[in-house]
């Protein structure tokens, strides 16, 4: 008989644990923001899960230099908070050093941010389900009154839509014992009425699709991967206009000294611009050599020097064209014009779908979602249109305030669509926490 020569497992964790990543916060360089710089071993995935770990901390990327050519990965980012200043809360910094460091380091791949895991500790149990299918006005209302008529709390969620597309992942559990759902009989109900509302989008049944599991997901990155897999950067996009400051311009290059394919963005800076970019790039097999990125007022340009994971750069127009077309997709799914609402009330069953009726019955859809409970406090977002196209006007937000303006706090805002107004308001500044993060700050 042969013998297989002894391998031990620890070797694999030998590089990283003799050189392990180095990780400094520096707020005395730059007058404006906080440099974050990291130097690590490289390893497949390391620039998402850094970008990632910063994204959740709600924290905007002014300026970055990425360079991980040979072995080593070293990243300098340039950091401020919502308001645009620097990063002064220790608690906040504590978490970057653990997060980035020797210590938040495992078989050589970065930790990820609890900031997007919802339910692990502040939630108690939860089942986690996800929808992808095709868009129509009202279907968030529908989704939301089955779980309502089947007694299932929705204790955070984060709903987008795309090219006539929708995309959910809904965070339950039981009303009344606050735990997972984990009967087979009552799954399976859900799991029957939600796919009948998607058929109802459609006439076959790839209309849509719904997966229940128990496990957390990052949220973002899971609603990037159910839209790219039902394939939303086809055909025409909606809505915005060509000449839009909304629109992204993303064109592709070669850089024949290096041998990379140079992807290039030019679009409306942003929140998470950066993480919806790297995040895309990672899930079509792509790896990031080098990069810059720098904001130039209210707009974004962010080079990626890249090659596939098997070597090879972009060398057909068709390769091109699919790439180009997923980073677009992947920019706009988190663009919203019109308006946004946002709602603070006591949690209870049944308020999301109260909420949504109420938005559907005066006309008007929702584009994008973010839900969230902190103890009894339900705090959501809403994005929202006029279902017939048309700008909402005055009449309906005092409607939506004599109905819903009693039992909960309303906030209403508009997403500025032209350039000045913009940067004036500082829309690009503008969040929303999601989960255990929210309460951790909020404490």
């Amino acid at each position: 008989m042969g013998s297989w020569a002894y391998f031990d497992p620890e070797y694999e964790t030998l590089s990283i644990r003799i050189n392990p990543p180095q990780v400094s916060v520096d707020n005395s360089s730059c007058k404006e923001c906080t440099l974050v710089k990291v130097d690590s071993m490289n390893k497949p995935g390391i620039l998402l899960e850094v970008v990632q770990i910063l994204t959740d901390l709600d924290l905007i990327i002014t300026k970055a230099y990425i360079s991980s050519d040979g072995g080593w990965f070293m990243d300098v980012f340039h950091v401020t908070d919502q308001q645009g200043q620097k990063i002064s809360d220790s608690r906040t910094i504590e978490h970057i050093e653990k997060a980035l460091g020797p210590k938040g380091h495992t078989s050589g791949i970065l930790k990820t941010s609890p900031g997007k895991r919802v339910g692990v500790n502040s939630m108690g149990d939860y089942t986690a389900i996800e929808l992808i299918g095709r868009d129509r006005p009202g279907l968030l209302s529908e989704i939301s009154a089955v779980l309502a008529n089947l007694h299932i709390n929705v204790v955070a969620a984060e709903v987008w839509t795309h090219n006539r597309r929708i995309a959910c992942v809904l965070y339950v559990n039981d009303d009344t014992t606050n735990r997972a759902v984990d009967d087979e009989s009552r799954l399976a109900a859900m799991e029957e009425q939600l796919k009948n509302l998607l058929r109802g989008c459609g006439n076959d049944d790839n209309a849509g699709h719904t997966s229940v599991s128990l496990g957390s997901t990052h949220v973002d990155r899971r609603l990037h991967q159910l839209l790219f897999s039902d394939r939303d950067y086809e055909g025409t996009f909606a809505a915005t206009e060509p000449d839009s400051p909304l629109v992204p311009k993303v064109t592709i290059d070669r850089c024949e000294e290096k041998d990379y394919s140079v992807v290039t963005v030019r679009c409306k800076d942003r929140p998470k611009l950066m993480f919806d970019i790297v995040c895309t790039l990672t899930d079509l097999q792509y790896v990031v050599f080098h990069a810059t990125i720098s904001s130039d007022g209210p707009y974004a340009s962010q080079e990626y020097y890249i090659r596939h994971m098997d070597g090879c750069t972009l060398e057909t127009e068709g390769e091109k064209e699919k790439v180009i077309k997923c980073l677009e997709a992947a920019i706009r799914r988190r663009i919203s014009e019109g308006l946004s609402l946002e709602l603070c009330a006591k949690d209870r069953v049944g308020l999301l779908s109260e909420v949504t009726r109420v938005l559907r019955e005066n006309g008007l859809s929702v584009t994008r979602a973010g839900v969230t409970t902190v103890g009894e406090q339900a705090m959501n977002i809403f994005y929202v249109s006029d279902a017939s196209g048309k700008p909402v006007d005055g009449k309906t937000i005092e409607e939506l305030r004599k109905e819903i303006g009693h039992t909960m706090r309303l906030n209403v805002k508009k997403a500025p669509t032209n350039t000045k107004a913009l940067e004036a308001s500082g829309w690009a500044k503008t969040s929303f926490f999601f989960g255990s993060l929210l309460e951790k700050f909020l404490t």
